[in-house]
């Protein structure tokens, strides 16, 4: 865990959302987030973001910026980012943790494409990230493909 530390790859500290009051009472329900819609009850929205013909995909900084900012919007509340830069005109890899589960990018400047995974739970809308990372992004093309992870029968 040290050696993660070190990488500025784990937060020191856990955020609010990762704590619990220990003078609760143990009589409270958990909440597990879970989802119920159209019938189904599931963890969550997995959303698979495919951005061609896209520019602004070597600059950690801003990409960053981006996803926070589209965790955000969507409702999600961010623990942690990290993002790596492979070489200086290279692609960029990076990861945004969230209390609801995690957006993730991977970029290919030289072919104009990224690909992003967006998974959240609870109440987080992913759909409403996508319009934040079009901005940046300006991908002329966008593939979305939307999974319902963890379903269970209501």
């Amino acid at each position: 865990m040290n050696a993660l530390a070190q990488l500025g790859m784990v937060s020191e500290l856990p955020s609010n959302n990762q704590t619990s009051s220990i003078a609760a009472s143990h009589e409270e329900e958990r909440t597990d987030y879970f989802v119920e819609r159209d019938g189904e009850k599931f963890a969550g929205m997995h959303l698979l973001v495919d951005l061609w013909e896209a520019v602004n995909l070597d600059d950690p900084a801003k990409i960053d910026a981006t996803l926070c900012e589209a965790a955000v919007t969507a409702g999600a509340t961010i623990l942690h980012s990290h993002f790596h830069h492979f070489s200086p005109n290279g692609g960029v890899s990076g990861v945004v943790v969230l209390a609801e589960s995690h957006i993730s990018i991977h970029t290919w400047p030289e072919r104009n494409f990224a690909a992003v995974d967006i998974f959240m739970c609870g109440a987080c809308d992913p759909h409403l990230a996508i319009p934040v990372m079009q901005r940046l992004f300006q991908a002329q093309r966008v593939l979305v493909d939307e999974q319902r992870r963890g379903r269970t029968s209501v």
